[in-house]
């Protein structure tokens, strides 16, 4: 497909940030600096930015618990980011969501949301409030194999199908529901074939290749712009990391993880690699870009770190009951 430069480079910021962002976050938890779990969305770049890149502002997202990747594809303040995940005031909830419960309202996040499969009817119920507004907003929520496997994906497939709403249903497919194997648990290999139940179209697409998701997601949220209805888009990808950072991963085999984390799979290897052969962008821009990011890292670290914990005062604040 014909990309112009200026969006080539900024997927590939985008993709970078992430995994830098993911490394530090792993790094911190590690040295016992994070409270609570982290779940990294290493692998899983080019799904994330493929579609956000496709969306405009007004458009809203709703993610899972590994979020982090979904809400920096859709341009949150990595700094920002890094201080929820810390429980510092700074952070986009003040520290009250952590990471797996991290919104950024600013940039078109819901949030990111623990419980799986729940992101899903509140993308719906969020295009219904487009639809009945009249507003050419489209909702995308993003969710994993896993959550293809409950209520909430049927529900909301369903009521999105029959009113057309404007969705589009990111299904990510990282083979992985905590430790349980995609393959052991649905019988179809192909998820994008559970649209036809639905009446709505649904595409299969290689999800470590950002220009293809971009491609698919650019038409199914257009698509839904139009009213024509809600698509489901699935991103066949990969988690390199564990469910969680320092998971011990005996539900696979290490040459497994290794494989695709060569140059022929890993999602920014292979964009990196398109970047510099197809699109004519220079090694010492890509390398420039790099360098940028990793010194945006070492910001968001020093900001987090002097970020002050919420005052105890305050504990009974944002609460609605």
């Amino acid at each position: 497909m014909n990309i112009d430069r200026e969006l080539a480079l900024g997927m590939f910021t985008r993709m970078v940030t992430i995994r830098r962002f993911e490394e530090t976050a792993i790094d911190l938890f590690k040295r016992g600096m994070v409270k609570g779990a982290v779940h990294p969305y290493v692998g899983q770049e080019a799904s994330a930015v493929g579609v956000c890149m496709a969306l405009r502002e007004g458009d809203l997202i709703a993610g899972t618990h590994r979020s982090h990747g979904h809400n920096l594809a859709r341009g949150a303040d990595p700094k920002r980011v890094l201080a929820e995940i810390k429980g510092k005031e700074d952070g986009y909830c003040k520290g009250r969501g952590g990471s797996m419960h991290v919104a950024a309202f600013d940039v078109g996040s819901l949030g990111a949301l623990a419980i799986v499969g729940a992101g899903i009817p509140i993308a719906v119920g969020a295009a219904l409030g487009f639809k009945m507004q009249g507003r050419a907003s489209v909702a995308v929520p993003f969710f994993g194999d896993g959550a293809a496997n409950t209520g909430n994906f049927h529900e909301s497939l369903n009521l999105a199908a029959i009113w057309k709403l404007p969705v589009v249903f990111v299904l990510e497919n990282n083979r992985y529901a905590v430790s349980t194997s995609v393959d052991y648990a649905t019988k179809v290999d192909d998820l994008s074939v559970r649209a036809v139940a639905y009446g709505m179209p649904g595409q299969r697409v290689d999800g470590n290749d950002v220009l293809k998701v971009y491609e698919a997601a650019a038409h199914a949220v257009e698509r839904a712009r139009q009213g024509e209805g809600p698509t489901l888009l699935v991103t066949e990808t990969y988690r390199i990391e564990g469910h969680y950072a320092g998971e011990p991963q005996v539900y696979r085999q290490r040459s497994e993880v290794e494989q695709w984390r060569g140059r022929l799979r890993d999602p920014i290897l292979r964009f990196r690699d398109c970047c510099l052969r197809e699109l004519g962008i220079a090694e010492s821009e890509l390398s420039s870009i790099e360098a940028e990011v990793d010194l945006e890292m070492k910001e968001a670290v020093r900001f987090a770190q002097e970020s002050p914990q919420p005052d105890p005062v305050t504990a009974m604040e944002y609460i609605f009951a």
